[in-house]
């Protein structure tokens, strides 16, 4: 299991409670492959520097995660078509021990 850090920026004009779901679908995917989230920060509603899919504000959420290859790449491809994620971004912050 390797260390991740997730950035996700959710649509801002959600309801808190579809923001809410669209947040917990995206952490199952991780937990459902045998990962864990460590920790969770929403860092809220930001104004972007510039104008991203006609949408000029975004919510945005950090996740500390450790998973492996499989839950990565299905949150990649989940998020890619999920049309409620703006955008986000997978870092690596630790090889497996």
């Amino acid at each position: 299991m390797k260390k991740y850090e997730i950035m996700y920026i959710v649509n801002a004009s959600l309801e808190d409670a579809a923001r809410k779901e669209v947040m917990d679908g995206l952490h199952k995917i991780i937990t459902d492959h045998e990962g864990k989230i460590e920790k969770v920060d929403e860092w809220g509603v930001k104004e972007f520097a510039y104008e991203i899919k006609h949408m000029n504000k975004g919510y945005y959420v950090v996740i500390n995660v450790e998973a492996n290859n499989e839950g990565i790449h299905e949150f990649e491809r989940l998020a890619r078509i999920n049309s409620n994620i703006v955008r986000f971004l997978v870092v690596k912050t630790q090889d497996e021990e």
